[in-house]
């Protein structure tokens, strides 16, 4: 079990790669690209549990247009520093069909979770899906991953980060700034 002092001395001895100031410049960037593609569209954004809800949040109240919301929630973490097999514990209440959906997610890693709400979305029956991330890791997605986020708030190195959303072992996501992990910790 780890406990708070550990959380803490990781955040301690951690990098703050991005702070508040980068984090708001990106999420402005991103509203104005998603405002001049999707005003008029009648968007769907479907926030990614739990670490979207962070970046959705700040980023939905920049859209001044109208637009609906729901949440899925699909994870491979569950604790850990590693991903493994998808699991879905939440669909959406919304009906899919027809709509031109924008899915909000915190980090596109490896690609494989968002690939796989990207096929649910069009099995669904989604008119259109677009993603959204708010950090874009620099690294060679998983095989079968071929696609990059339409609107991405920063890019990062490929190293374990969290903080605005992203979790370190399901802790620190409240962390006002987005933080690389020191090597002893990742």
């Amino acid at each position: 079990m780890v406990t708070v002092n550990e959380m803490q001395q990781v955040l301690d001895r951690a990098e703050c790669i991005f702070d508040m100031n980068d984090i708001n410049e990106a999420l402005d960037r991103m509203a104005k690209a998603i405002t001049a593609k999707l005003a008029n569209k009648n968007p769907l954004f479907i926030c990614v549990m739990i670490g979207g809800v962070i970046p959705a949040g700040h980023l939905i109240t920049r859209l001044n247009f109208p637009l609906e919301m729901d949440y899925i929630h699909a994870t491979r973490y569950r604790s850990s520093t590693r991903g493994g097999d998808l699991h879905w514990l939440v669909e959406p209440r919304q009906s899919l069909k027809d709509r031109t959906v924008v899915i909000v997610d915190d980090i596109m890693d490896g690609g494989l979770t968002l690939a796989a709400i990207i096929d649910y979305c069009k099995q669904a029956g989604a008119k259109e899906v677009y993603t959204s991330v708010m950090v874009n890791k620099e690294r060679t997605r998983e095989p079968g991953v071929n696609f990059e986020p339409d609107f991405t708030g920063l890019h990062a190195e490929n190293r374990y980060v969290f903080g605005f959303g992203l979790d370190y072992k399901e802790y620190l996501r409240n962390a006002p700034g987005i933080y690389a992990v020191a090597k002893q910790d990742e």
